[in-house]
């Protein structure tokens, strides 16, 4: 450790005395390239039940428009009023954001607030403090060689970006023992903590820090990104049983203190610091509140109750909290697909409750690197044989069967359009959207090679079509479905990179009842012979036959997969 983090770190150890002053900040020695920020927190006045602070940030990285500074108490302080920020506090924790008229906050420049607070006992010093998930008052090695395990990088615009993305070795050895799988084993593919024994590791699996002491090994002297799915919330997936979790729908303390404040602790760990870190945050939850509730067709009860207690919200605000307190962590939301949410009356309010739930549990926008679409889902990427803007017979491509009035044909134009509909609704203008690619090729023998017959609407779409589902609501172990593009690193306008997010061969559910202890349910739309339900507008489901329990291992799919690839193997 070099001597000004030795004395920066015994700076931080002060304890405030009874009527004195504290100080928390930087050492003068530290030069401003190396230090990204920095916190001048100063208790002006204490008294035995209470003290007042005054807080100054310097930022010595790039102009921001918008600012959140996080810090944690080590004992039982509790702020009860502020100034000139917005200041929320959940536990120990404490969130200070900037009000409507300081964002601005330029490379150099400085901004103060101030705020009131109860304790008891002692009244240490916040030890780190994050400014937009940066830790702050920390040399970061400035212009130096590049970061080694343990050594943070640099936090980085586009996480993907000239770097190498984490192969999943049991993943790998699955794909690499079927026939031909050894073409595709060598690809990038998430990492899923679908319950809280997932992340010690059950059942011979790797957990969660072997996973990130293996990517250390693999990432070498250069960059490299981890892809993780935090996925248990309670009462998760509210619509489809296959993927019901381990917690009920009241069960939010279990799964703040059982599931999100481990995952917290191993990636907050200072051996990872060099990883890029990057979170799908709660897929199959959020949209759900908007399209499965009330008094839409599409209702379902759970959903309804899941809207009541506000346990959706309120758990991914606390995984966003959090996970963004640890600098080298990027975390992106699940955003659905265009097939859920490219109607009209989903789209905008779809886009606000993400935005309630990225300010619920003391976490804020800059904790929300951006979102991704498509996850585990087999939306086409791109329908090039027609457009929302076609007409034929008279008719708009938007009054087909298929399209059915949405707004988008395919997944590319509905996650640009999506990202712009976010920044309105108040994320920031940077945020990046990711694309799972890993199963929507819809290649093979059976890929339209042009536009569909004009004789109707319906045989115009239906003939040029890439992706060929009953409905864009199905959803589980789909037939004639193929892998997609291959990953790479910002392949369009606004979107950071495709990833293959759900691995390919994995199951999305059983196509039967199988007795087990995950939690996992039976749904109708993984059995072949399900004629449908109104979420799916009363179409065949299109599930594979003989599938097993969803994230096991189904080779027959994973063979399908491969034979329909578009790019093909």
């Amino acid at each position: 450790m070099s001597r000004t983090r030795t004395a920066l770190l015994a700076a931080l150890a002060l304890v405030a005395g009874a009527a004195g002053t504290a100080v928390a900040a930087v050492p003068d020695d530290v030069g401003a390239k190396a230090v990204p920020c920095t916190v001048d927190y100063k208790v002006q006045n204490q008294w035995s039940t209470g003290f007042t602070a005054a807080v100054t940030i310097t930022n010595n990285s790039a102009a921001k428009s918008s600012w959140a500074l996080k810090w944690s108490y080590a004992g039982n302080q509790q702020v009860t009023s502020g100034w000139n920020s917005r200041i929320t506090q959940s536990g120990t924790s404490v969130t200070a954001a900037n009000e409507t008229y300081n964002g601005a906050l330029g490379t150099g420049g400085s901004v103060s607030f101030g705020f009131q607070a109860s304790y008891s006992g002692s009244n240490a010093l916040p030890a780190t403090f994050t400014l937009d998930g940066v830790t702050c008052n920390v040399d970061d090695g400035g212009s130096g060689p590049g970061p080694g395990p343990g050594t943070p990088g640099t936090r980085v615009d586009n996480p993907y970006a000239d770097a190498k993305v984490y192969v999943n070795p049991e993943w790998s050895a699955n794909a690499a023992a079927e026939p031909g799988g050894s073409r595709i084993s060598n690809q990038p593919t998430g990492v899923w903590l679908d319950r809280t024994a997932a992340i010690a590791g059950t059942g011979g699996k790797m957990g969660l820090r072997a996973h990130l002491d293996e990517a250390l090994r693999q990432k070498g002297s250069g960059e490299l990104v981890v892809q993780l799915v935090i996925y248990n919330l309670p009462g998760r997936d509210c619509s489809a049983l296959a993927s019901n979790g381990e917690l009920g729908p009241t069960e939010i303390d279990k799964y703040k203190t059982q599931y999100i404040d481990p995952i917290k602790t191993i990636l907050g760990d200072p051996k990872y610091a060099s990883l890029r870190i990057v979170t799908t945050v709660e897929i199959d939850s959020l949209p759900n509140l908007v399209t499965n509730t009330g008094s839409r067709p599409t209702a379902v009860p759970q959903c309804d109750v899941m809207k009541a207690n506000g346990n959706y919200v309120k758990g991914v605000g606390y995984a966003l909290n959090k996970l963004g307190d640890v600098a080298n962590v990027y975390n992106y939301v699940d955003a659905g697909h265009h097939g859920w949410l490219g109607w009209d009356d989903n789209f905008a309010p779809s886009a606000a409750i993400m935005k309630e739930a990225a300010t619920a549990e003391g976490a804020t926008v800059n904790d929300v690197h951006g979102f991704i679409t498509n996850t585990a889902n087999y939306s086409a990427l791109k329908e090039n044989n027609f457009t929302i803007n076609d007409t034929v017979a008279g008719k708009s491509v938007r009054e087909s069967k298929w399209v059915d009035w949405n707004r988008y044909v395919d997944e590319l134009s509905f996650a640009q359009a999506f990202r712009n509909q976010l920044v309105s609704a108040g994320f920031n203008s940077n945020i990046g959207m990711l694309i799972d690619t890993s199963r929507n090729g819809w290649g093979g023998t059976a890929r339209p090679t042009g536009p569909g017959a004009t004789t109707s609407v319906d045989t115009y779409v239906d003939g040029g079509r890439y992706d060929r589902r009953f409905n864009t609501g199905n959803w589980c172990n789909q037939s004639g479905a193929g892998l997609g593009e291959r990953p790479k690193a910002a392949p369009a306008a606004g979107i950071d990179a495709y990833v293959w997010m759900k691995p390919p061969g994995e199951s999305d559910g059983a196509s039967s009842v199988i007795p087990n202890d995950e939690g996992k349910g039976f749904d109708r739309m993984c059995d072949p012979t399900y004629t449908g339900n109104a979420r799916n507008n009363f179409n065949m489901s299109g599930a594979l036959a003989n599938a097993p329990l969803s994230g096991h291992w189904f080779s027959a799919q994973f063979q399908e997969l491969m034979r329909n690839a578009y790019p093909a193997l």
